[in-house]
């Protein structure tokens, strides 16, 4: 079930959803059955000359491709170049609780010029509690300003069945909790990886030579 207005309101005057920024500014962005949220000033980038390629099992090659961009005039624009990838961050921090998701969505008037907020990171789960790393795409052929502070995607919250026994916080697992830059791809620390970097990692060794037999 998604909240209405009134629900996402009482959520936040219980404490249930907390909103958090460096100014008021989003307090009055609370929609029919939706609260916008505001682009932060962080930016990552990713530089094709400093990396061949993006590697799942090696994180390091992800923290050598990207470049982190911080926009410090709020009337600067960060332009996003047609076709760019780039990771961005929500000016708030978030907090939700244990029996509510949140689904991440794009804006209209953003995506009519060409902007893709999220890839396929929508889903924020129960208990999570950061900023939401924002991956952004200009399918546009023209390049598109966009400003820190815009409101630029959207958050619905939908009532759980019941509240999760492990929330996303207290999850071993839980690679992004109280995130507050851009961050990049964590894949590397998925306990599969973890397997196949090992697997490789003995493949790689050097073989030992075969003994020789000696003919008397």
């Amino acid at each position: 079930m998604i909240l209405s207005d009134k629900d996402i309101n009482a959520r936040i005057a219980k404490g249930d959803i907390a909103v958090e920024s460096e100014d008021t500014g989003h307090n009055h962005n609370v929609n029919a059955s939706s609260m916008d949220l505001r682009l932060g000033r962080f930016f990552k980038i990713y530089n094709h000359s400093k990396q061949a390629m993006l590697d799942p099992l090696d994180p390091k090659t992800f923290k050598n491709a990207t470049t982190l961009i911080e926009v410090k005039n709020p009337c600067e624009p960060f332009i996003v170049q047609p076709g760019e990838f780039v990771l961005g961050v929500t000016m708030e921090k978030i907090k939700i609780a244990d029996d509510l998701v949140a689904r991440v969505e794009g804006r209209s008037s953003l995506g009519r010029l060409g902007i893709i907020i999220h890839s396929t990171a929508g889903f924020v789960d129960a208990g999570f509690e950061g900023t939401i790393t924002l991956e952004i795409t200009n399918i546009n052929r023209l390049p598109v300003a966009l400003y820190p502070g815009m409101r630029v995607c959207q958050l619905a919250f939908e009532q759980m069945s019941s509240a999760a026994d492990v929330p996303y916080a207290k999850k071993g697992s839980s690679k992004y909790q109280g995130q507050m830059m851009p961050v990049e791809s964590r894949i590397a620390m998925d306990p599969e990886m973890a397997v196949m970097r090992n697997h490789r990692a003995l493949e790689q060794q050097p073989s030992e030579p075969a003994a020789q037999s000696t003919t008397i």
